[in-house]
């Protein structure tokens, strides 16, 4: 896809904003510290179009204005040693780029797929730090008269739910909308900076090393190899037979039923354990995202603006999964998600400030990295963004036609999104090595069929 770039802006908060340096939390300075990319697509009304640069100035000014609330996405990152990160409040500003693009918008297709890389902004990650933007925003014009709005924002900054919220807020000033809800900007509320108050009260095994392939030293092989991305869709029918395959033979005395995403999460865990064709005595690990913001105690205040989700790991072997009802797999997913209690989070934190270095903590392939957590074979990481207000984004020109992830470029990383028509159905987004993908594509359809036949 041929796209130009037209312009590119700095847009700085449209007032003075406060200065200086916030220290972060531990969950900001973990996991993935590069720029996560989504895509959203338009067709505004002919009146946004026959205006000169009506859209583009419309996003400048209510960019301008939402980031004087949220001035933290104006500043930059500094490392600060033993591979921890600040952030410096200095206005600096994001970046906003116009581009044009000589296709239609129905070249895509009707599921567009996960390369977009032209219709999102780039980071160059050879730029020292502390010169890039936390946030870079990329408007392209079909020429249909389509657009799409790209983004990267830094997850140093914020999770899903924080950079959804910025969205939201953001369109509600773009629409001349008065702010919904504040951002509480407060890190100090996970004891950003503070040192740590005693030792971890729990193992933490999320924080490990994950398991290797049967017979191999180190992950660096599988990190060398070739991936691919898929978009594959379950219908309402689908979600459902699983959930059912998942919770037969439960008792009512067992508890509530396994949920959409314990059920589909290990239906992706199988799928992959057998497209992979592991050995029944293979050790793999399934990563889980678990926001704790309700978790804590008392509950982080609404509007919280930063990392507040803790990775936790489910692990089993191949053949225990596979020989096991789907169950046995939610199961695992479940307990793991149980582990995150008020005292697991402190536990947590204290884990990681007691650290020496946080960099094995960190994923940093975008950054030519070799070394940090990596979730790919023989392990998996599935996000969910099944609960997240991912839809109705709304500028002023309409809600958009399509909403989806960036690119997923690693192997192991798959993301659950849910139906934009809200028909029940669910979409997950996935990266696999090239040799695995059509394997498992035909195993996570071809369980559902069979089982439905033995019905």
């Amino acid at each position: 896809m041929a796209v130009t770039i037209k312009s590119s802006h700095v847009v700085k908060p449209a007032k003075p904003t406060w200065t200086g340096r916030v220290s972060l939390s531990e969950w900001d300075q973990i996991g993935t510290i590069t720029h996560v990319p989504t895509v959203y697509f338009y067709k505004p009304s002919p009146k946004w179009l026959t205006q000169s640069n009506a859209v583009i100035n419309n996003l400048k000014d209510s960019l301008s204005h939402a980031l004087v609330p949220f001035y933290l996405l104006a500043g930059r990152l500094h490392w600060i040693g033993r591979g921890r990160l600040e952030l410096e409040c200095n206005a600096m500003g994001v970046t906003l780029t116009e581009a044009e693009s000589e296709s239609k918008l129905e070249d895509l297709g009707d599921l567009p797929p996960p390369e977009y890389q032209y219709l999102i902004p780039n980071v160059d990650y050879t730029v020292p730090l502390h010169e890039l933007p936390l946030l870079l925003v990329q408007l392209t014009i079909f020429q249909c008269g389509s657009i799409s709005l790209g983004l990267r924002i830094s997850h140093v900054v914020v999770d899903g739910k924080s950079a959804l919220q910025f969205m939201s807020e953001w369109a509600r000033i773009s629409r001349g909308e008065s702010l919904g809800t504040l951002p509480f900007l407060d890190r100090k509320v996970l004891r950003a900076g503070d040192p740590p108050l005693a030792r971890p009260q729990f193992d933490h095994a999320e924080f490990g090393l994950p398991p290797l392939l049967l017979g191999e030293l180190s992950n660096a092989e599988e990190r060398k190899k070739k991936t691919t991305t898929a978009m594959l869709r379950l219908t309402k029918i689908q979600v459902e037979k699983l959930k059912n395959m998942a919770n037969e033979g439960r008792s009512i005395d067992s508890g509530r039923g396994y949920t959409r995403y314990e059920t589909l999460t290990g239906h992706v865990w199988r799928s992959a354990c057998k497209a992979r064709r592991h050995k029944p005595e293979q050790p793999t690990a399934l990563g889980v995202c678990v926001d704790s913001r309700g978790r804590m105690q008392p509950p982080l205040p609404d509007g919280y603006f930063g990392n507040a989700s803790l990775d936790v790991i489910a692990v089993s072997q191949a053949g225990e999964l596979l020989s096991k009802p789907l169950g046995y797999a939610a199961s695992k997913i479940r307990e793991a998600i149980e582990t995150v209690t008020n005292e697991y989070v402190i536990s947590a934190i204290d884990f990681l400030k007691n650290q020496p270095d946080l960099t094995r903590f960190q994923d940093i392939h975008a950054l030519g990295g070799a070394e940090g957590p990596f979730c790919g074979n023989p392990n998996i990481a599935v996000v969910s963004w099944l609960t997240l207000p991912i839809y109705g984004l709304d500028f002023g020109w309409g809600e958009e036609i399509y909403m989806g992830p960036g690119t997923h470029a690693f192997d192991g990383d798959s993301l659950l999104l849910p139906s934009p028509n809200e028909d029940g159905s669910v979409i997950l987004a996935i990266c696999l090595q090239v040799a695995h993908m059509e394997a498992f594509k035909k195993c996570f359809y071809e369980d559902i069929f069979s089982n439905s036949l033995q019905a």
